[in-house]
């Protein structure tokens, strides 16, 4: 059994998939306590599903591309891994949004991951497990939520650190209504790095706080 906060249909807000129509399965529970987490509804409010019943309902969609996310999906880790093989064993494109602080290592090779490591604004940094980038696919994409300098500047030296250009897709993206969408791109272009300028678009078509987009 997994408990799901919700499953629905929108289009894809983030990723190198934005968008695209996705059926998104929202699993309940998170591990870490963001300062500016805005999906805190799914800490602990849930239903339980069994995984045919969970693929059942993503089939009512007719849309290939799922994406599994949270609060943090991998909290649920053994039934979210067979959830993730049984999808894909189903001819689904199979995403997951993952917080950085929970292994990845396990995850069906086909599946995509979305790896959000936590910058120094988010509170959490301490609980990112950096053993993580050795898992990461080229398929993969890797995520920074900034905040302020402080977080671009921290960012900046972890991707040299990590060499982390060469592993995979790398995007950034404000923390919404805290640091301005033009800031960040200045930055980006006069450092002139390598990476993918992202803006949530669920956030910008619909009202930011509008649950199931």
């Amino acid at each position: 059994m997994l408990k799901v906060n919700e499953i629905y249909y929108s289009i894809q807000g983030e990723s190198t998939a934005a968008g695209f129509p996705c059926v998104f399965v929202r699993l309940t529970y998170c591990n870490l306590r963001c300062t500016y987490c805005d999906t805190e509804y799914a800490f602990y409010e849930g239903k339980d599903f069994t995984i045919p019943e969970i693929i059942s309902e993503v089939k009512k969609y007719d849309c290939k591309l799922v994406e599994i996310t949270g609060g943090e999906p991998l909290v649920q880790i053994e039934e979210c891994l067979e959830l993730m093989k049984q999808l894909c064993d189903e001819d689904f494109e199979v995403l997951i949004e993952t917080g950085g602080s929970l292994s990845i290592k396990d995850i069906d090779p086909r599946v995509k991951v979305i790896m959000d490591l936590k910058c120094p604004s988010s509170e959490m940094e301490k609980k990112n497990l950096f053993e993580n980038i050795d898992y990461l696919k080229p398929t993969d994409e890797l995520k920074f939520v900034i905040g302020s300098r402080e977080d671009y500047d921290w960012t900046k030296k972890l991707i040299s650190k990590y060499s982390l250009n060469q592993k995979c897709e790398i995007l950034f993206s404000v923390v919404f209504g805290k640091l301005e969408p033009v800031q960040l791109v200045n930055w980006i272009l006069e450092d002139k790095l390598n990476v993918r300028f992202q803006l949530q678009m669920h956030k910008f078509i619909w009202h930011p706080e509008t649950k199931g987009v």
